[in-house]
């Protein structure tokens, strides 16, 4: 989608259709108030009929015999609060790509927003109309030969709008890319190919190398934890690492540590085989670490990024860990394995190990769909945060909360460490059945002493379950493009 900034105002716009927001009460936004004029009150009369009352999202398509047709959003209240905005505006979209319409204009400056400036909201026009086309096919027999899509969006505002409207494209595009990843099927998305995908990514930034870990090199290293969840399979466990270095010489890299589990049976802790084929999104930690690598080159980020995945397949088998089964990790700590289902963490864990020794990072955050406990706790609404560190976690909160891929910090207490006590080993990995989501994290914080370090449970946020709604939601990936935009 070609996205234009332009001066020229609405009413000389000869494309497909106007894209026009309607507030539920008061005065009608400047463009739309245009509009009206030159259509003899026509908004205003459609108002006091209620075809549209200017609910938030409310969407009305108007066509014209003589000019661009209409899409009239629903705007609510003003000041419009940002989540309002943002439904506003996928709305606004959704109704352009399933139109007959494939070019828009809009024109947003006069709107008023509660606690966000224009920036902002031209930020969330990139990502909303880029965002629209995404669309999985890719294992379909037969493919629709028209989709709707949209060919451009001009904005009417400043120039200065254009590297805000580039920035949400980007970040919509990183989205698109790790839902992508997340909705291959599971006999696709193997490990190997998570591999094949992190250096197709290096084909397209001279700022980015990658280094691929095979289970030889793990096993040289030391890495028992990772090999204990591989082992059960026939794919190959991987390790990969994406080094963006596009910062200054010599400064050390922010990194991110992805979950890849690629499929998660739960090993001899046999999940339930109900809504099992939704574990081939326990590696979305995985896709959204390559996710944000695919917008931080589409941005050209003068930072110094590295991604680090934790690839594996959870299997039962003749060669799988079983309950009781001690391992040794990559940094001497022994683990009681008491439940094969407590997977992610002992792969996140020598990752961690790994990434901590090998570029000594400036901060270090693991993302993973690590725990149904999150998910309780916070449902689909709030990635789970956990760090010690508070100006770590201000700094996270503060990107989530802009980018509106929200976070609740969680406590990490000492007094919850107990939990993991083994009589037969350093740790256990598992902690009981209460506080589920904090003792995951206390096991990963074993891994992480004296960094910068945070965790992110994203389970209840990472896929969206059931029905026509199932897919990969893309998250966090927004969260974490903000969060090293800002570290610029």
């Amino acid at each position: 989608m070609q996205l234009t900034v332009t001066q020229t105002p609405i009413n000389e716009y000869q494309g497909d259709a106007l894209i026009l927001f309607v507030p539920s009460e008061g005065e009608l936004p400047a463009a739309t108030a245009t509009i009206n004029n030159e259509l003899d009150d026509f908004i205003n009369q459609l108002q006091q009929n209620d075809d549209i009352k200017g609910k938030v999202a409310q969407t009305l398509v108007i066509p014209q015999a003589k000019g661009p047709r209409l899409i009239l959003i629903g705007l609510g209240q003003q000041p419009v609060k940002g989540k309002d905005f943002i439904k506003a505006l996928n709305a606004a979209a959704s109704a352009l790509k399933t139109s007959a319409a494939n070019t828009a204009a809009i024109d947003i400056r006069d709107i008023e927003l509660d606690g966000f400036d224009t920036e902002w909201a031209y930020k969330q026009i990139g990502q909303a109309f880029q965002g629209a086309l995404y669309h999985f096919d890719e294992c379909k027999s037969k493919k629709d030969e028209n989709p709707n899509t949209i060919e451009s969006l001009t904005v009417i505002a400043d120039n200065t709008a254009e590297l805000d409207l580039k920035f949400g494209q980007a970040l919509a595009k990183g989205m698109a890319y790790t839902k992508k990843l997340g909705d291959m099927p599971p006999n696709v998305a193997t490990p190997s190919y998570l591999a094949d995908e992190a250096d197709k990514l290096a084909t397209m930034s001279d700022n980015l190398a990658t280094k691929i870990l095979d289970e030889d090199k793990m096993e040289e290293l030391g890495m028992g934890s990772f090999l204990s969840v591989s082992k059960g399979s026939i794919e190959p466990g991987k390790i990969i690492c994406m080094e963006y270095l596009a910062g200054k010489a010599g400064d050390a890299p922010h990194v991110l540590v992805g979950k890849g589990i690629t499929f998660d049976t739960g090993g001899i802790s046999l999940k339930p085989g109900a809504g099992m084929d939704e574990m081939k999104y326990d590696m979305c930690g995985a896709a959204s670490v390559l996710g944000t690598m695919l917008a931080i080159i589409e941005l050209e980020l003068p930072i110094n990024f590295v991604g680090v995945i934790a690839a594996a397949e959870n299997m039962p088998s003749g060669h799988a860990s079983k309950p009781g089964d001690i391992v040794t990790a990559m940094n001497g700590t022994t683990i009681e394995i008491l439940n094969t289902d407590a997977e992610g963490r002992l792969v996140l864990c020598d990752a961690l190990t790994y990434a901590i020794e090998t570029y000594e990072p400036a901060s270090i955050v693991d993302i993973a769909t690590l725990t149904g406990a999150c998910m309780a706790a916070l449902g689909r609404v709030n990635s789970g945060l956990f760090t010690e560190v508070d100006d770590l976690a201000q700094e996270l909160i503060e990107a989530s909360n802009t980018s509106r891929d929200t976070v609740w910090r969680l406590p990490l207490q000492e007094e919850y460490q107990e939990l993991l006590d083994s009589n037969f080993a350093d740790i256990a990995n598992i902690g009981g059945p209460l506080a589920g989501a904090t003792t995951a994290a206390c096991f990963l914080s074993r891994f992480t002493e004296g960094q910068k370090w945070a965790h992110l449970d994203i389970a209840g946020t990472a896929w969206h379950s059931g029905g026509k709604a199932k897919g990969a939601s893309g998250r966090p990936v927004p969260l974490l493009v903000n969060y090293l935009a800002n570290k610029i």
